[in-house]
């Protein structure tokens, strides 16, 4: 990997992420700690701010103790190709500012494309957590920006065996490495601090393995009134077997007007990061359109339903953990071997260290 113009002063391989959605504070705790346990890496995190809300973003960094960004910029809302471009050029500052080693990206939001845009144009390497993941729905702006980015990047960190073949049938070989997922990093290490802090099945009276919990927040399904009505009576029919709580992603409040769930599903406000692992952890069914939320129901063995026409994690509904919310029924269930071994963010610093040399 090429040296940036710009050493640090110890040495030490100098690389900005860059953040801006709750699934990437997520991946960013595990990794961010073991590059600060590294002593031979310098990280300076950027987060746009396309998760502006404080339950969405300033309380992960709190609850997981997450270092405060170097930068933190304020751009959110507007169309997919406007906050885009006024990323791109905030990044892209903050790039010729820093001069790194590298860049690296998480997952497929829009603050993932600005990220490895403005990286490529500055001829700085990329690297793109969670690479090679592919639903083959290209009406999903998460699958364009993440195809974007995975062709943009130098060193492509794929969390299963599966993304590696995506990657291999796209023409993408050189500096692709499994490395497992990066969340079950952080599931395992939040697990345990929501054991001891997070008090929300108390705060809301729910009997362990007697409730289920959704979410809801995809352009998919937020953006037309008619699919979020649809989702909505779903969910209600679900909801006549036991209660469903559902935090309320900002977009889809928005979006949610009139919109009638149900008197058993439960609409509170978002949770915080410690207090949505321990409500997962005693569900006994997840109901989401999230990529990441169908991986921690798995990690949690908690069976999921997901509300879409496809999944990126096809391992999850292969091994019976998982079904899209138009199948009547699991494949048989069996453990998932693909995810790793809770070790991934070493993994990473250890080919971010090798980059460096």
């Amino acid at each position: 990997m090429p040296k940036a113009n710009r050493a640090d002063t110890n040495g030490a391989m100098r690389f900005v992420s860059v953040v801006g959605a709750r699934p990437q504070f997520v991946k960013a705790f595990p990794l961010s700690k073991a590059v600060a346990e590294s002593g031979c890496l310098t990280e300076i995190m950027i987060h746009t701010g396309q998760h502006f809300d404080a339950n969405m973003s300033q309380i992960f960094f709190r609850e997981l103790a997450i270092a405060p960004p170097a930068y933190h910029f304020d751009i959110h809302g507007g169309q997919h190709g406007e906050m885009t471009g006024r990323m791109l050029a905030a990044i892209e500052s903050v790039l010729v500012k820093e001069a790194p080693d590298a860049v690296l990206v998480y997952g497929d939001t829009n603050s993932t494309l600005a990220g490895a845009l403005a990286a490529a144009k500055l001829g700085i390497p990329v690297v793109h957590v969670e690479a090679g993941l592919r639903s083959y729905n290209r009406a999903m702006p998460e699958e364009i920006n993440r195809v974007t980015a995975d062709h943009l990047s130098t060193l492509l960190l794929c969390p299963t065996a599966t993304a590696v073949g995506n990657l291999a049938r796209e023409g993408i070989r050189d500096g692709v490495h499994n490395v497992g997922d990066l969340m079950y990093d952080a599931t395992l290490l939040a697990t345990e601090l929501a054991a001891q802090h997070a008090t929300v099945l108390k705060d809301m009276k729910l009997e362990p393995k007697r409730y289920g919990v959704a979410t809801v927040h995809r352009a998919e399904n937020t953006d037309t009134p008619a699919q979020l009505s649809r989702i909505a009576h779903y969910l209600s029919e679900q909801a006549h077997a036991q209660p469903i709580v559902l935090p309320l992603h900002p977009r889809t409040r928005a979006a949610a007007g009139g919109i009638d769930f149900g008197k058993n599903v439960r609409l509170v406000d978002p949770l915080g990061y410690l207090d949505m692992c321990q409500l997962v952890r005693g569900a006994n069914v997840v109901f989401t359109d999230s990529g990441g939320l169908q991986k921690e129901a798995y990690f949690h063995r908690v069976p999921c339903v997901t509300l879409r026409g496809e999944t990126e994690w096809v391992e999850t509904v292969d091994n019976g953990w998982n079904r899209l919310w138009t199948v009547a029924d699991y494949k048989p269930r069996r453990e998932i071997a693909e995810y790793g071994d809770g070790h991934a963010a070493q993994k990473i610093v250890g080919l971010l260290r090798q980059a460096r040399t």
